[in-house]
């Protein structure tokens, strides 16, 4: 035999429900308001990875780059911006983290790489050299060319980086 509590009344089912269904709804809010935070920031493709990226765009901005960071997320990186093409090579002075360095041509082909670059702890830091004129530059945590899978001479897109446009559409948010 089932008995009722005194407190199950067609009120209080109307206000479980009513509170349960208010609970949901801030629930679906708080995800769209997680996915908008991102929505309008730097982002560069690499196969079908997104990485939401940093811009360093000035002197200052590229010479520090990712100095003295302890980690960097699984899809974030910086994206280093360049006046001319031209050859690049970049070393690792005070970088705490290995990278993949990612070479890119102004036609968003990827054009050279240093991939599982080691930190450098001491004022000797080797350079780590293009091969082929950049007008932009990716690093993103070591390992993830590998993992993507992707070549030299690849394509990316770039979303919502100013003065930077990729060559079709933009894909929606992944």
């Amino acid at each position: 035999m089932h008995m009722h509590s005194k407190n199950t009344t067609p009120t209080s089912i109307a206000i479980l429900f009513r509170a349960t269904l208010f609970r949901a709804a801030l629930a679906v809010i708080a995800l769209l308001l997680v996915g908008a935070c991102r929505a309008g920031e730097p982002w560069v493709e690499v196969g079908d990875q997104r990485y939401y990226v940093e811009i360093a765009d000035d002197d200052d901005e590229r010479a520090r780059g990712l100095m003295y960071r302890d980690e960097l997320g699984s899809n974030e990186g910086m994206l280093f911006i360049f006046r001319e093409t031209a050859p690049r090579s970049f070393w690792m002075l005070n970088t705490r983290i290995p990278l993949d360095i990612v070479y890119i041509g102004p036609d968003l082909e990827i054009v050279g790489w240093s991939l599982d670059t080691p930190p450098c702890r001491t004022r000797r830091c080797p350079g780590y050299p293009s091969g082929a004129a950049a007008k932009y530059v990716l690093e993103v945590n070591a390992g993830e060319m590998a993992r993507l899978g992707v070549e030299i001479g690849d394509s990316i897109r770039v979303g919502n980086v100013a003065g930077v446009e990729s060559p079709e559409e933009q894909s929606p948010e992944s």
